[in-house]
């Protein structure tokens, strides 16, 4: 049994997110048949697709955030033509009387008192630093304020994925999602638009292609509207092309840059400052319909001609003639099945799963899967589950902020019903919500996550969650629901010996660290 509960844990912590509490048997489960355990969720692949009812399609909130801004933006040009002359003094209110705010005005007022979680930028070192306030459980709080309709979007669409990643079975293809959308990320911090659509962008760009193919993937995400928005490619505009000649703008590069360099080849995957250049040209043109709607409907990838560099590109050796918006498609698929794809996606898919530095022969057996398969992932999924490596490999990887509070929410059989308290502790570990420092997306690596003060912080945020909880639970039982016999006698030591059960719990719930 011994042999097998290690082969659990393996399947729940370093594939899933951990076991759940409550009557989930999910150790007993997994032990029974550790790879059949994994496997079986890639077996459901609408399991994958997270079809919530409330959650909106890209286009329906792009009409809404645009029309929200354009009458935050009308409220703002009425109040300055209202504003009295310079040096003029104010019409005092009578005594009592309150303000009559238009629709406008009332949008206005929301947009200023609106709670903005992730806006804060990440510690250069993440989970080095937090805001005192989150992580003093008995602070007053401040009194709720109305939610703009961005902050209500982007909370319903956390909540949606938080609660999907509790409640699932063993976790892979959430795990899956989770590795997807951070090579393809987007930061909501960019504006209103990337905050709206980044749980859309993950819904349509990510999750449909977590066990379908790679190109698939590659050109959904980068004609996606949030991706687009995010890397500015809505502003470019080719040299020689009608709207470049007239307007005072050109030529935007960081899409196609991203693409070669964090998308696709990697870094020495063998493309030029050239390629980058002829890329970032065939792609003007790729942006989305605004809120008139001139060129579609408003939140919609269209292809604008007048913005497009007209003529034939070279990329990485080879020419693509013009064809519109099918000249990019082209680029997309060959650099895709390109052998630099194959490496960089194989070396990083196993870092995250196995190792900081995982074997050289898994690499290449998952680059050759990725290779013969045409870039099918649940084909990568699968032959990483089937190697021994990641087996036998040891439990050595830290998870991150939002693998550690998913991880604790399951052992805990904590279904959030708001998401408040993962935000809040997301951000406070240097891991906002879908809001990266940059475009190579959060960090992946023991280094990143292992810094002396994130582990306070994490022990903070620990104690917190046992002081709410402490008394329902009975800290031993969790520990065999987490870990069955392959506890360490320390960490049993450790529990059985705390001063009260409050500490227990906390400590229990920081032997969450690796997977």
């Amino acid at each position: 049994m011994a042999r097998d509960s290690q082969a659990a844990l393996v399947a729940l912590n370093r594939f899933g997110f951990g076991a759940r509490g409550g009557a989930s048997g999910d150790v007993l489960n997994a032990a029974s048949d550790p790879r059949g355990f994994v496997k079986a969720e890639l077996g459901r692949p609408n399991r994958v697709l997270l079809e919530v009812p409330g959650l909106q399609s890209t286009p329906a909130l792009g009409k809404a955030v645009f029309d929200y801004q354009f009458e935050i933006q009308q409220a703002r040009e009425a109040a300055k033509s209202a504003a009295p002359p310079e040096g003029a003094s104010p019409r005092p209110e009578a005594k009592g009387q309150r303000r009559n705010l238009s629709l406008n005005g009332i949008a206005m007022e929301m947009a200023k008192e609106s709670p903005r979680e992730p806006q804060a930028k990440p510690a250069e070192n993440p989970g080095a630093t937090a805001p005192a306030e989150a992580m003093q459980p008995n602070a007053p709080k401040p009194p709720p304020q109305p939610l703009n309709i961005i902050q209500k979007t982007f909370r319903a669409e956390a909540l949606a994925r938080l609660q999907r990643a509790v409640i699932v079975d063993g976790g892979f293809a959430e795990r899956l999602v989770v590795f997807w959308s951070n090579h393809f990320c987007v930061s909501a911090n960019k504006g209103g638009p990337a905050r709206m659509w980044a749980g859309s962008f993950e819904r349509e760009a990510i999750r449909p292609h977590v066990l379908g193919r790679f190109a698939d993937m590659l050109k959904a995400v980068e004609q996606h509207p949030a991706m687009l928005f995010f890397l500015d490619n809505q502003q470019s505009l080719g040299p020689d092309s009608r709207a470049g000649k007239n307007r005072n703008r050109g030529l935007n590069e960081n899409l196609a840059r991203e693409i070669l360099e964090l998308h696709t080849l990697g870094v020495g995957g063998g493309y030029s400052q050239d390629d980058v250049t002829s890329l970032a040209n065939i792609i003007t043109g790729w942006t989305y319909a605004g809120r008139l709607g001139q060129l579609g409907a408003p939140g919609t990838f269209v292809f604008n001609a007048n913005a497009h560099q007209p003529g034939a590109q070279r990329v990485m050796g080879k020419v693509y003639d013009a064809e519109g918006v099918a000249q990019g498609e082209a680029v997309l698929a060959d650099i895709a099945r390109h052998p630099s794809t194959a490496k960089f996606i194989a070396a990083k898919f196993a870092r995250h799963f196995v190792s900081d530095d995982p074997p050289q022969a898994l690499v290449t057996r998952l680059a050759d899967v990725f290779t013969k398969t045409d870039g099918d992932l649940k084909a990568l999924a699968l032959a990483l589950v089937d190697s021994d490596e990641a087996w036998s490999a040891p439990l050595t990887k830290i998870r991150s902020p939002y693998e550690f509070l998913v991880a604790a929410g399951r052992l805990l059989a904590q279904i959030p019903n708001d998401p408040g308290r993962y935000l809040a502790g997301l951000r406070a570990l240097g891991q906002p919500l879908w809001s990266p420092a940059g475009p190579n997306g959060f960090p992946d690596t023991n280094a990143a996550w292992l810094a002396p003060e994130g582990m306070k912080l994490r022990l903070d945020i620990s104690a917190q969650i046992a002081s709410r909880l402490a008394e329902g639970v009975d800290p031993r039982d969790l520990l065999e629901l987490a870990a069955a016999d392959t506890a360490s006698v320390e960490t049993r030591r450790t529990v059985e010996r705390a001063e009260s059960r409050q500490q227990a719990l906390a400590l229990l719930l920081m032997s969450l660290q690796r997977r």
